[in-house]
């Protein structure tokens, strides 16, 4: 598995994924706003919890300044649309099973929890600009404190 790390700059990469509703979001449709793209693990685990419910806390601040949050995880979009009613989500969560967008991101690969080596998904964040081009890019991110830091990098 190759490893790939956008860069600020980078065109991100355009995608077209299920929703928690199985309707299909498009990056692209985006265009003119800037987005936050956060690839997470695993619904309803404690840190993409912790996660998203800090996205959700913090969403009227963000619409307020024309930013749209994006959540991506290999779930299928039932266990989606758990995690959305659960904690109250408003903002659309993706479905990438196939781990293909997870990859073009670099949020997915080799990574060591306790001592063991394992493929999974890398906790990562990428602020997509107006035009569509990674304005940041943040991997293996800890989920605690992590939605404060993208607001200050956002100005928010």
């Amino acid at each position: 598995m190759t490893e790939q790390r956008l860069e600020p700059g980078d065109a991100a990469p355009e995608f077209t994924l299920p929703d928690a509703d199985g309707k299909r979001v498009s990056l692209s449709s985006f265009r003119g706003r800037r987005v936050v793209v956060y690839f997470y693990p695993a619904a309803m685990t404690p840190g993409c919890t912790k996660e998203a419910v800090g996205f959700q806390e913090h969403l009227e601040e963000l619409t307020g300044s024309d930013v749209a949050v994006l959540g991506i995880s290999p779930d299928e979009p039932s266990k989606l649309a758990k995690f959305r009613e659960r904690d109250n989500l408003t903002f659309p969560l993706l479905s990438d099973p196939d781990t293909k967008v997870l990859q073009a991101y670099g949020a997915y690969g080799e990574k060591k929890l306790y001592g063991r080596t394992f493929i999974g998904v890398r906790r990562s964040t990428f602020i997509v600009d107006a035009d569509g081009r990674i304005e940041k890019a943040f991997y293996n991110v800890k989920a605690t404190g992590h939605v404060e830091r993208i607001l200050r990098e956002l100005g928010v």
